[in-house]
C-alpha cells in the first residue's frame, strides 16, 4: 500500500493546488527538488564543471536507475533534453528509403506525425495507418495483416496525449518480432504511471520525459535503444563525447545508447530526473499503476453523472488521463475557471492529435490527469466544480 499521507507531505504543491495536470507536468516531490537545488547550489558556489564532478555518482546512477525502472541494461539508456528530441534522435537516424513503409496509428502525437510527414517528403517512404478495434485502440490482428516486405518500422504512442487510451504495446511487440520489423514506442505519457517493461513489451526503441508522470524536472528526457539494433541507427548529429575523432577523416561512435546524447546538458536536471526515478521505484510502479487506474475510474464515473458532461476516453484498459467536454461551455473557459479556483487542468486541442480528433469529430477537450498523490476527496471537489460550471 502507498502511504498517501507521507507522499502528500513530501509534495508541498498538494497544500496549494488541486493538481489534475500530471499529463502536462506533475508536482515534484521534495527529494527531487532537493537534488536539483544541491547541484544548482554547487554551480553557484564552485562552478558548473566542478559541480558536475561532485555529482558524478548521481549522474552514473541515472543509467542504473532507469535500467531498473524499464528492465533494460544501463548501456541501453541515454539522457536527452526532452521526450520529443529523444524520439527524434532515434527516428531521424533510421535508414528509411523510397518505397519503404512506416506503420502508425491515428492516435499518434502531433510532433511524431509531423516528423513522419517531413521525412516521408525527404526520403520517399509511405505512412500506413493501422485501423482501430472496437475499443478505439490499435487493432493488433489488422497490424499483423498489414506488414509486408517493405514495412520497416512500427511506431506508435503507448498512451496518447488526448485521452485515457492505453494501446496494446506488448501485443504490437509480438507482431513486430514475428515479422522482424523495428518497433518504436513513444512512452512519454506512460512511464511513471504504468509499470513499463521493455523486455515484456518487445520494443527496440522507447522515449519519454521527466516532467510528466515521473514527477521530474522540466527540460529532461530519456531514450532506450536495444543494444542489438544500435548499429541500425545513425545518430542525426554527434559531438566530441557521443563520438571520438579517431583520425583526420574518421570517427567512432560511442558505445551503447550514449551515442545519442549531447555532452552539454542540464546537469541539475539529470540528477533531479535520476532522483525522480529512484523515488518512483521506492513507491512501486505496480502500486502506482493500480492507484492511478482507480482514481481515474472514479473521476470518469463522477463526471459521467454530471448533466451535459461527456467523457471521451477510449480503450479497453484506461490510463490516468481523463478527457471530457461540457455542453455549451468552451473547454478553455472551464480550464480557466478551474485555475481561478486553484485547480490545475489542461486543454487537449485538435493540433495535438489531428487524425484522432477529425475521425471522432471532437472539439477541444478538458484534460484532467490524476496521479497517485491525488485523493478521492479531490475527485469529489473537482466534480462539484463541474456541476456548477
Amino acid at each position: 500500500m502507498i502511504d498517501i499521507e507521507k507522499i502528500r507531505a513530501e509534495t508541498p504543491g498538494c497544500q496549494r493546488v488541486l493538481h489534475f495536470n500530471n499529463a502536462g507536468s506533475s508536482l515534484m516531490p521534495t527529494p527531487v527538488f532537493d537534488a536539483l537545488q544541491r547541484v544548482l547550489r554547487d554551480e553557484n558556489e564552485v562552478g558548473g564543471y566542478e559541480a558536475e564532478r561532485r555529482a558524478q555518482d548521481d549522474i552514473q546512477a541515472f543509467y542504473t536507475e532507469f535500467a531498473g525502472l524499464l528492465n533494460a541494461n544501463p548501456d541501453e539508456i541515454a539522457y536527452i533534453e526532452n521526450a520529443t528530441r529523444a524520439w527524434d534522435m532515434a527516428f531521424y537516424g533510421l535508414d528509411l528509403r523510397p518505397g519503404d513503409r512506416v506503420i502508425t496509428h491515428e492516435s499518434e502525437y502531433a510532433s511524431n506525425y509531423l516528423a513522419f510527414l517531413q521525412q516521408s517528403r525527404r526520403l520517399g517512404f509511405e505512412i500506413d495507418l493501422v485501423p482501430s478495434d472496437e475499443f478505439g485502440q490499435i487493432d493488433v490482428a489488422a497490424l499483423d495483416n498489414m506488414i509486408g516486405p517493405k514495412t520497416k518500422l512500427i511506431a506508435i504512442t503507448h498512451v496518447p496525449t488526448q485521452g485515457g487510451l492505453i494501446n496494446p504495446a506488448a501485443e504490437a511487440g509480438k507482431v513486430a518480432k514475428k515479422h522482424g520489423v523495428l518497433y518504436m514506442l513513444d512512452a512519454c505519457q506512460s512511464v511513471g504511471q504504468i509499470d513499463v517493461d521493455v523486455v515484456e513489451i518487445g520494443c527496440d526503441i522507447l522515449s519519454g520525459t521527466g516532467r510528466k508522470f515521473l514527477r521530474g524536472p522540466r527540460g529532461t528526457g530519456f531514450l532506450y535503444v536495444r543494444k542489438e539494433i544500435l548499429d541500425q541507427i545513425d545518430p542525426p548529429f554527434v559531438d566530441l563525447h557521443s563520438a571520438t575523432w579517431t583520425e583526420a577523416n574518421g570517427y567512432e561512435l560511442a558505445d551503447g545508447a550514449r551515442r545519442f546524447q549531447n555532452w552539454e546538458s542540464y546537469i541539475a536536471g539529470r540528477v533531479g530526473l535520476m532522483e525522480a526515478v529512484r523515488y518512483a521505484r521506492k513507491v512501486g510502479l505496480a502500486q502506482i499503476e493500480a492507484r492511478v487506474a482507480q482514481l481515474a475510474a472514479s473521476l470518469r464515473e463522477a463526471l459521467s453523472e454530471i448533466a451535459g458532461v461527456e467523457v471521451h476516453d477510449l480503450g479497453c484498459k484506461k490510463s490516468g488521463i481523463v478527457t471530457f467536454t461540457k455542453d455549451g461551455i468552451d473547454s478553455r473557459v472551464i480550464a480557466e475557471t478551474c485555475r481561478d479556483l486553484g485547480i490545475n487542468v489542461s486543454v487537449a486541442p485538435i493540433t495535438a492529435a489531428r487524425l484522432d480528433f477529425e475521425a471522432r469529430k471532437l472539439p477541444a477537450m478538458v484534460r484532467a490527469s490524476v496521479h497517485y498523490f491525488n485523493t478521492d476527496d479531490e475527485t469529489d471537489r473537482f466534480a462539484n466544480v463541474l456541476k456548477q460550471a
